[in-house]
């Protein structure tokens, strides 16, 4: 077993489920909180400030979907990975959880491996982004602040959920060059994470309507770039 610091809070209302996950997560050294519905979700983790959130969708009282919409307001937890476990149709969780600002799915059933692995790449990227170099990238009238998740659009502020943040400040890294579809699937949400192909359309399409820029070009058959 490896000794980590990583905090990591399981959200399900099946203790079958919470058992399974923390048995298998224990073994690998992870620091392990559960929670079986919603809003004690949202209490341990202001309390506990975990890196990754794994949240079940379907919950009585309140789901993830509106949990997770919840997590996000809280700026404490700005830099939490949030992560939906679900059995429900691959293409409606995957767009509801991004648009509500998940920044992965995890399909049941789960095999112990898979699962580890998965976690294991999350908590590798979520390192990566939080000790990149080259903190802050300026352009024009938007400056991307990567230590803070916050970009500045003529000095107001703008939060975005951490994939749509991730994705932004890939694509400015290198204005005009063309980022090809395989590329942003790897660069932001790693090599081993499976997601619809209209996944990087909607983090574009948020992307533009929140900062209100159209910077962003696609590049049909190929991928986006960020146009100067």
């Amino acid at each position: 077993m490896e000794s980590t610091n990583t905090k990591i809070l399981l959200v399900d209302d099946e203790p079958d489920i919470l058992e399974f996950l923390s048995y298998n997560l224990k073994k690998e050294g992870f620091i392990i909180y559960t929670a079986t519905n919603g809003k004690d979700a949202i209490v341990k983790a202001l309390d506990k400030l975990p890196q990754l959130i794994i949240l079940d969708v379907m919950m009585p009282e309140m789901d993830g979907i509106e949990t997770c919409r919840e997590l996000k307001k809280i700026e404490k937890l700005s830099n939490s990975l949030i992560v939906f476990l679900t059995a429900r149709s691959e293409d409606y969780s995957q767009l509801a959880g991004f648009d509500a600002g998940a920044d992965d799915y995890i399909a049941k059933p789960v095999k112990p491996s898979v699962f580890i692995s998965k976690v294991k790449a999350l908590m590798r990227r979520y390192s990566d982004v939080s000790s990149s170099v080259g903190k802050i990238i300026e352009l024009e009238n938007i400056i991307i602040d990567k230590e803070r998740y916050v970009i500045l659009k003529d000095s107001q502020e703008i939060i975005l959920p951490k994939k749509e943040f991730e994705l932004l400040a890939l694509l400015a890294s290198k204005p005009n060059k063309v980022f090809t579809r395989d590329e942003i699937f790897s660069r932001v949400w790693g090599n081993m994470v499976i997601v619809g192909d209209r996944t990087i359309d909607v983090h574009i399409r948020k992307i533009r309507e929140k900062i209100g820029i159209d910077n962003i070009k696609t590049v049909k058959g190929v991928g986006y770039k960020f146009e100067m």
